[in-house]
């Protein structure tokens, strides 16, 4: 069974970092896309980041490029979002999310919602003004 829990979330001031964390179990292929997305109040939930766990794939939103960044540690089975230079338009629900099977990285370079298949429950991020 494929679990996922996000960590890190919290509320802080315009400017500042977070890095967000999310365990993954019960995974047994080896390729496929991880991505970050949110959610704010009202709005649809977004890609912010993506990562492809078998090569050097990565996709950004444009609203968090340069500020945001997105990686893995294997050995921990663990994926990272390292948040920098928040701003309060980032405030959301964040959750981490897994695809089936992906033999091509390029998959992950554009990322929709219904490709992610195993979810995490979310972590708030607030960002006061």
């Amino acid at each position: 069974q494929v679990q996922l829990a996000e960590s890190g979330g919290g509320s802080v001031p315009n400017g500042e970092s977070l890095r967000l964390s999310c365990a993954v179990s019960g995974v047994t292929h080896s390729s496929y896309c991880m991505g970050w997305f949110r959610q704010a109040p009202g709005e649809e939930r977004e890609a912010v980041a993506t990562i492809y766990t078998s090569g050097s794939f990565t996709y950004y939103a444009d609203a968090v490029k340069g500020r945001f960044a997105i990686s893995q540690d294997s050995a921990k089975n663990t994926l990272y979002l390292q948040m920098n230079s928040l701003k309060p338009e980032d405030t959301a629900m964040y959750y981490c999310a897994a695809s089936p099977p992906r033999l091509n990285g390029e998959y992950c370079l554009t990322p929709k919602e219904f490709e992610y298949n195993y979810w995490g429950q979310g972590t708030q991020v607030t960002v006061s003004s």
